[in-house]
């Protein structure tokens, strides 16, 4: 019975194939709209998840103050190498310890000058935050020993005053200093929070606070934890460190911060999966259109078909066989709208991801879920005209012209 009323409802979708893909439209708009959603935002997590991890591996930030960003107390003292010696010394579980200071300022190689960041701090610089060399060395231990003028500089920088030629060598002047390139950093690109990771000039620390910064200042500390060491644990040993040579009482607050870029990975991925879902479900009321779309048409069927129904009752069908006709044609036409959906929302998804510059992640269980939500509206929109129609009386039928 199932097989020939799939063969019927191939037949009078085949008849009114015009109308059959107008009806079946809002399925199709509503899985691939889910979809595409579910794809894209997917996509997004794992682009901050990379963008996160490019900072570092394992990376802890040590700030003084208690507020992150531009409004960090003013008024908390900054930190020194001695207390870089400090962690380094007494934390085996910290795998590198860099510190560092900025300050903004214009680099100069001939002609050509760009407003960038210059950071002092050292090579554990680059291990704390997973950044490899393009060309060049590091520093060496005589130039952050005797504080010399030497740098290395990040792609932005180098394609805004170098171009492509071979910066290795060259001298780039900072105010006064005019310091020799001595490496050229990998690429990063943009950071999860939309600023430039390769505009940056680094130089040993010595070197900033004598002839630059005027003062003995670290701005910030960056730590690696080795792998396999609880994050959680060394926290508060760095914590523990810090009070003690900060001289904080016990019952004071502490006058930095240790920021965790696991809880900003989590933070940003969580948010990104919330617009997910509510982009999804907004996205998922265009099936709710297209499955009323549906009842719609197969009470208009049923309506022209009545005469149909009426000899096929009064020949002997049973209620049951023209039940499951009807319930079988409406879903084999959502269901053939949720499988062009599919095919549209791939298409569309790849074409997307790669403007935004996204991963393109396909879901295979969301597309599975689409497609029998697809063919689960055919069943709940299509019971109640596949019901009418059942419930004929087959004397009327016959009458009706």
């Amino acid at each position: 019975m199932l097989s020939n009323s799939l063969l019927l409802a191939i037949r009078e979708i085949r008849r009114n194939v015009l109308r059959s893909f107008l009806t079946i439209l809002g399925i199709v708009i509503g899985v691939a709209a889910v979809i595409v959603m579910v794809t894209l935002g997917q996509g997004a997590t794992a682009a901050v998840r990379t963008q996160i991890e490019s900072l570092g591996t394992n990376l802890l930030i040590v700030r003084p103050g208690q507020h992150m960003g531009p409004g960090m107390s003013s008024d908390a003292p900054k930190f020194s190498l001695a207390d870089v010696a400090a962690l380094r010394h007494d934390l085996p579980a910290l795998a590198a310890v860099a510190p560092a200071a900025s300050s903004a300022m214009t680099a100069v190689a001939g002609n050509e000058n760009w407003s960038t960041s210059v950071t002092g701090t050292d090579n554990a610089y680059l291990a704390a935050r997973s950044w490899t060399l393009a060309a060049g060395r590091q520093f060496t231990p005589s130039e952050l020993r005797a504080g010399r003028a030497s740098c290395i500089i990040g792609a932005t920088v180098r394609r805004e005053l170098f171009g492509a030629q071979d910066p290795i060598g060259q001298r780039l002047r900072l105010k006064k200093l005019a310091c020799e390139i001595v490496g050229l950093l990998e690429a990063k690109g943009q950071s999860s929070m939309g600023m430039d990771q390769d505009d940056l000039v680094l130089m040993p620390i010595r070197t900033l606070q004598r002839r630059i910064a005027g003062d003995q200042d670290v701005d910030v500390i960056y730590l690696s934890v080795k792998p396999g060491r609880s994050m959680d644990r060394t926290i508060a040993d760095v914590e523990r460190l810090l009070r003690e040579r900060r001289h904080i009482g016990s019952m004071d607050e502490d006058d930095f911060r240790v920021r965790d870029m696991r809880e900003i990975a989590s933070m940003l991925a969580g948010t990104t999966t919330v617009l997910t879902s509510l982009l999804g479900a907004v996205a998922s009321v265009s099936l709710l259109v297209g499955g009323i779309g549906i009842m719609n048409i197969m009470l208009v069927s049923v309506t022209e078909r009545t005469r149909e129904i009426g000899i096929r009752l009064a020949i002997g069908a049973r209620e049951a066989e023209v039940l499951m006709q009807f319930l079988v044609e409406a879903v084999v036409l959502s269901s053939f709208g949720g499988l062009l959906g599919i095919l549209l929302a791939l298409g569309t998804a790849l074409l997307l991801a790669g403007a935004l510059k996204v991963p393109f992640i396909v879901d295979g269980g969301i597309i599975a879920l689409a497609f029998l939500f697809s063919a689960a509206v055919g069943i709940v929109f299509g019971w109640f005209p596949a019901r009418r129609a059942a419930r004929l009386d087959p004397i009327e039928a016959l009458r009706h012209e």
